[in-house]
Formats: C-alpha cells, sequence, structure tokens
C-alpha cells in the first residue's frame, strides 16, 4: 500500500531544535497519518516550505531541514568550525538546505517549463500518455515515481506528481543519498534504484576518519548513515543525465528506433576529465569542494567537523528560468527567497562567464583584404552548449567606426525576442569554418530531426541528429567506446579547426572560424571590433510550438511567464580591441611571396620583391600563439615550421600572409 504524501509528521527535528528525539521507528514500519491541507501547509511554513511527509521510499526534505539547515545557535554548517565548537554568528553559512533549495535540481517538478513540454509532447501523441508521463517523472519528479514504483504501481502521471507534496520536492536528498551504487554508471534515462533504509554519504571511508555518529539519524527517521563511496563519483549523475528516447513517426507509430536526446555523462566520459592527471568530477564543478571545516549536523555538540565539505549549489546553466522562478515564487509556491535565487543566480553567472570559455579574436589581413579570425576553446567537462537539447550558443561580431557607425555585423538578435536577426525563418543554419556573408551565424546546437529528416522540437518524434557542432571538451575522440553516443554531426566533421590542434589531432576543444569582411575600407580608419559568445537555453524558435497549443492549463501558465521573461541570451564571453587600417593598400601580401607554400617539410622561405629588408616579424600558429619572432635585415626570410598546420606571418611594415606546412 503507497503511504499518504500529503501528511505532516509530528513536529521533530525543526530549525531550532537542539535535543534528540527518539521515534524508535525503522523504515519498514513507517505510519500513515492525515493531516488536511491547511494543516499541513502551517507545517510546511514552519519548515520553510519544505514538505515533512514521508513515503515508501523518502522523507521530504523539510525532515532533514532540522538538523541540516541553517542552525540557529550558529555552530553548525558554518564553515571553519573548530571543535569544541564555538559560535560563529559571522561565519559563512553552507547549510545544504538553504544552498540546494533555490536550484534548479530542487525545483525539477515545479518547472513551468518542464510541464508545458510534458503537456505539448502527450497532447502530440495522446496514446503514449502514459508512458511518457511516466518517463518525464522518473527525473522531474523521483520521489513520487519511484516510491509509486516501489508500492508496485506500473506508471506514474504527471498529475500524481503535481498533487503529491513530495514529487515536488524535486531531486530532493534522498534521490542521490540513497541512490544504490549498483550499476550507477551503466544505467541511464531515469532508471535507478534505491536502498530503503540507508544513507550515504563522503565521510567514514577512512581508517583515520572520525567515525560516522549514526544513532541521531537512525533514531530519528530510520536511515543508517553510511560511507559511500560512489557519492563523490559523476556515475551518480549518469542515470538522469543521459537520456536515450524512442522514437515515432509523426503518426505516432514507433519506429523501433532510438535516438540520444542528451548524454552529458557520456560527453564527459568522452573527455581528459574522465581520468588521467587532469582528472575531474562532475561534483567538482557543481559542488564545489571546501578545505574549510564543518560540523555537518546541528543539535549535537560532541560532532566534530568534517573536511573536505561539498557545497550543495547544483549550478548549471540556465538562468532564464532561475529568474523565472525566483520571480514567481507565490504562484509557483517554491520553498525558496528571492535573495536564495539571487545567489544561485549569481553562482550560475560566474560559472557561466568565468568557467566556461576562453575567447580570442585577432583582426588579420590576407591578400589586402581585412579579416576577423575567432578562437573559442571549450573549458568545461562536456559539450557546450549540454544538456535539454534547446539549449544554443552563438558568436556575435561586430565592427564600427570611430563614428560609432556600424561597418559589420554578425550574429545580432532581438533584445525583445530573443531571436537571432535573420534566422527567425530558417529551419536549422549549418556549422561554418569560414563566414563569408552576414546572413551566416555561427550557431552551436544540436539540432533533432524526424522521420521525414525535418526539424523538430518534439522529443519523441526526434528521429536523428541533423547537426551537432556544439563544442565538445578537451581530450573529445571519435575513437572513443562511447563515440556513438556523443557523435559531432554535419559540417563540423570536416571543419579542419574543429577539435583539432596544429598538428592535425583530436582533443583540442576549440573552434577556429574566420569571417572574411566585404571590400570598401577606408583608409586611415580605425576599426573597432567587438566579439561575444552568447548562450541561450529557451530560445522562442524552441518554445514556439509549445506555445501554439492553446487551453491546456499548464501551457496557457507557462505561456504568461515566458511572455513577461523574454528570452534574453547571457554572456559567456567579450573580447574587443581597435586596430588602424593605415597604409591599408600597402599591406598586400602581394608584397610578400613565399616558397614552397604549402611546405612538405616545413622549410620556407619568404621574399620582398622590392629588396626592401623585411624587419621585424611574428610567426602565429592558427590558435594565435607565438611559434617565433625575430628582425630580419635583409629581403628574404627562411622559416621553419614547426608542425603540420596553418601559420601567420605578420611584419612590422603591416604585411600578413598565410603559411601552410602539409
Amino acid at each position: 500500500m503507497r503511504l499518504s504524501t500529503g501528511v505532516l509528521l509530528a513536529c521533530l527535528g525543526l530549525a531550532g531544535t537542539s535535543a534528540v528525539l527518539s521515534m524508535g521507528q525503522g523504515v519498514g514500519e513507517r505510519t500513515q497519518f492525515h493531516h488536511q491541507g491547511l494543516e499541513g501547509a502551517l507545517y510546511r511554513d514552519v519548515l520553510g516550505g519544505l514538505p515533512d511527509t514521508v513515503n515508501s521510499l523518502f522523507w521530504g526534505s523539510g525532515k532533514c531541514v532540522g538538523c541540516h539547515g541553517e542552525d540557529p545557535n550558529e555552530l553548525a554548517s558554518i564553515a571553519g568550525q573548530t571543535f569544541p565548537m564555538e559560535p560563529m554568528p559571522n561565519g559563512w553559512d553552507v547549510n545544504v538546505t538553504d544552498d540546494w533549495r533555490s536550484s534548479i535540481m530542487a525545483n525539477s517538478t515545479k518547472d513551468p517549463f518542464w510541464r508545458a513540454k510534458v503537456r505539448h509532447e502527450v497532447i502530440t501523441n495522446p496514446g503514449h500518455a502514459t508512458g511518457l508521463e511516466d518517463k518525464c517523472t522518473s527525473c522531474h519528479a523521483p520521489v513520487g515515481h519511484f516510491a509509486a514504483h516501489h508500492d508496485g504501481a506500473a506508471y506514474y502521471s504527471l498529475l500524481e506528481a503535481l498533487t503529491d507534496s513530495l514529487a515536488l520536492d524535486g531531486v530532493s536528498c534522498g534521490v542521490c543519498h540513497q541512490q544504490d551504487a549498483e550499476g550507477i554508471g551503466t544505467r541511464f534515462s531515469g532508471d535507478m534504484t534505491f536502498v530503503e533504509d540507508t544513507i550515504y554519504g563522503q565521510y567514514g571511508g577512512g581508517k583515520d576518519e572520525y567515525p560516522i555518529q549514526w544513532q541521531p539519524m537512525q533514531s530519528f527517521v530510520g536511515f543508517m548513515p553510511v560511507y559511500g563511496e560512489h557519492m563523490g563519483r559523476s556515475e551518480s549523475c549518469a542515470a538522469c543525465h543521459s537520456l536515450i528516447t524512442s522514437s515515432v513517426t509523426l503518426e505516432g507509430e514507433y519506429t523501433g528506433e532510438t535516438v540520444i536526446e542528451q548524454a552529458t555523462y557520456h560527453e564527459w566520459v568522452n573527455s581528459v576529465f574522465e581520468s588521467g592527471p587532469e582528472q575531474q568530477e562532475c561534483q567538482g564543478c557543481h559542488m564545489p569542494s571546501i578545505d574549510e571545516p564543518v560540523t555537518i549536523a546541528s543539535g549535537y555538540a560532541w560532532l566534530q567537523p568534517r573536511s573536505p565539505y561539498s557545497l550543495h549549489y547544483f549550478v548549471g546553466s540556465n538562468t532564464h528560468m532561475l529568474r523565472m522562478l525566483r520571480n514567481n515564487i507565490d504562484s509557483l509556491e517554491l520553498a525558496a527567497t528571492e535573495a536564495q535565487f539571487d545567489s544561485t543566480i549569481d553562482r550560475t553567472l560566474t560559472m557561466l562567464q568565468e568557467q566556461t570559455l576562453d575567447l580570442e579574436a585577432a583582426l588579420i589581413l590576407d591578400d589586402g583584404l581585412p579579416r576577423v579570425d575567432v578562437l573559442l576553446t571549450n573549458k568545461v567537462g562536456h559539450k557546450f552548449p549540454s544538456g535539454y537539447p534547446a539549449r544554443r550558443a552563438w558568436i556575435e561580431v561586430q565592427i564600427t567606426g570611430d563614428d560609432g557607425n556600424v561597418l559589420y555585423h554578425n550574429g545580432a538578435w532581438d533584445a525583445e525576442t530573443g531571436h537571432i536577426l535573420g534566422q527567425e525563418d530558417v529551419a536549422w543554419e549549418p556549422h561554418h569554418d569560414v563566414v563569408e556573408n552576414s546572413d551566416q551565424v555561427v550557431i552551436y546546437e544540436l539540432v533533432l530531426g524526424d522521420v521525414n529528416g525535418d526539424p523538430t522540437t518534439v522529443l519523441e518524434r526526434a528521429h536523428e541528429h541533423l547537426k551537432d557542432n556544439r563544442m565538445v571538451p578537451r581530450g573529445f575522440s571519435s575513437d572513443h567506446v562511447v563515440y556513438d553516443t556523443t557523435a559531432v554531426v554535419g559540417n563540423a566533421l570536416t571543419d579542419p579547426n574543429f577539435n583539432l590542434d596544429s598538428e592535425g589531432l583530436e582533443g583540442s576543444g576549440t573552434d577556429q572560424v574566420t569571417y572574411l569582411l566585404p571590400e570598401g575600407w577606408e583608409e586611415n580608419a580605425t576599426l573597432n571590433v567587438e566579439c561575444t559568445v552568447w548562450y541561450q537555453s529557451l530560445p522562442p524558435k524552441w518554445v514556439a510550438p509549445t506555445l501554439e497549443i492553446e487551453g491546456d492549463s499548464l501551457i496557457d501558465g507557462f505561456r504568461q511567464l515566458y511572455a513577461e521573461f523574454a528570452p534574453t541570451p547571457e554572456r559567456i564571453a567579450t573580447v574587443n580591441f581597435s586596430e588602424s587600417t593605415m597604409g591599408l593598400d600597402d599591406r598586400h601580401t602581394a608584397s610578400l611571396t613565399a616558397f614552397p607554400n604549402p611546405s612538405q617539410d616545413g622549410a620556407v622561405q619568404v621574399v620582398s620583391p622590392d629588396q626592401l629588408p623585411i624587419g621585424a616579424f611574428q610567426l602565429l600558429d592558427a590558435a594565435g600563439r607565438l611559434v617565433d619572432e625575430g628582425h630580419c635585415h635583409s629581403s628574404t626570410l627562411r622559416l621553419a615550421l614547426p608542425t603540420s598546420g596553418r601559420y601567420i606571418l605578420r611584419t612590422e611594415q603591416g604585411s600578413s600572409m598565410t603559411l601552410i606546412r602539409d
């Protein structure tokens, strides 16, 4: 029999409780309590809006807040605590509950776009409603979903999730800390198993480590806390961060084929961070660790501080949704404050702008005509963007004159709608290595295609990937065993500057794009170049098919919120610089000749036909790194290109030319 999920237990362990009260009740003996909605609301208000209810597998996070929330005595969950503990009124509060509650993870069931998208999928294929809703709730409402299946249910519906106080707790404490270690890293698409009477944590594994004090948790909630080595491993994230779906035709018939909807975990596996000297787990970025000691539970004076301590930030990239949640706390019945959402938004922006991409750009003269070379380097441990396939990033290049007039603009976007200008009516934009006109925009994205090869935003209709040129992580290889799950698709496959180093080897995690600028630049003018990479989590083109459906309360509710919050992209990185066009006519590379070019062995001779000394020079590789520099006092310069690839030679007279070693 499934235990009631709309109930509250007696008021034990609320914030501020400093004594241990024994329940003496194991998990298998949990009792059903029947409180009315008002009573439950009053209790949740005391708990900061978090449910204190129980089902056959999980407690609500409100039960955890008593020990692992803010400590009113200012002893526990504060970084830098000593033993014996001393009050730290001005200390850094790192309690897990308050950091987690404003994350996308905590609000996975209350996410208004997720609710609307599930309805979109079900309305498109109503005959698949039970299967679709059951699959979607496995990761977005796991506390309700897995308890229902544990109790013998064949399916768990969206309606059940939205009326289940524990399901509305999102990806709460037990979803991670009760996940069984068996099979993790090999089970995907929301396939997880859980233990009933155990809580896994990161402490207690070392023989010299302070032993786990299990009595309070076992007595209070019936769980036995033990060391779980898998808690610190990326494999514990795999089940919900690699998703394979079954494909259907436009008529809703199953094709028998599957398609990768998202594969963030597998992208990490196919990276330099999975093993070796640069090994880094998912938790290392998304739950950053601090070395300051932290007493991890309040109310027990004998507990010793633990170190290191993982901050429960669960930082992602979806600032658009976080702002939408922050401004609709009451209507969406959220358990976080505006200040807590602001903290999560700030952390997210820091990750996006400081830990995501390196961006470089240079204005180069090639055969007398200017071009802009842009180099992106992926710094994250998976593709960028990653996760839900709506997400995209693009490059904007703008050149203005001294008078402020725009001379060139590529990748501009509409501040009111979030559309990339010129892309509104384009089905999808292919990948570009060389951009020859302003209509060709470099967009990093995954484009799903249906059985007819047309782009689709209906996830169940996805039959293939039409394009996947998202920035791959360093170390990414097409020879890796998981490449079939993480493949690059489209023009990026043949791009000689995509994920290839100067020797042509895979794994650089870079992409270099060349923008060929039109003729007609004024002499003796200064060009102001600004290059920006933008990121957008909910592009209007992706959302539009969902919003076309009218009369559904969840879709109508999201439509209103989306209209209030335009999908303004986030600025990931910007570089800007100014360069004069003085002597543009004299900077034609015909003034220099090079032979052989391309060179087989790297030996190249550069000659100035007018017999004037070449003077100071710099040799750069395709990534803009300095290879050689010096001063040539004659009209002939002999160079040795060290490895295969493209090089740029620049001289003090302003000449610039491309050299190639095969």
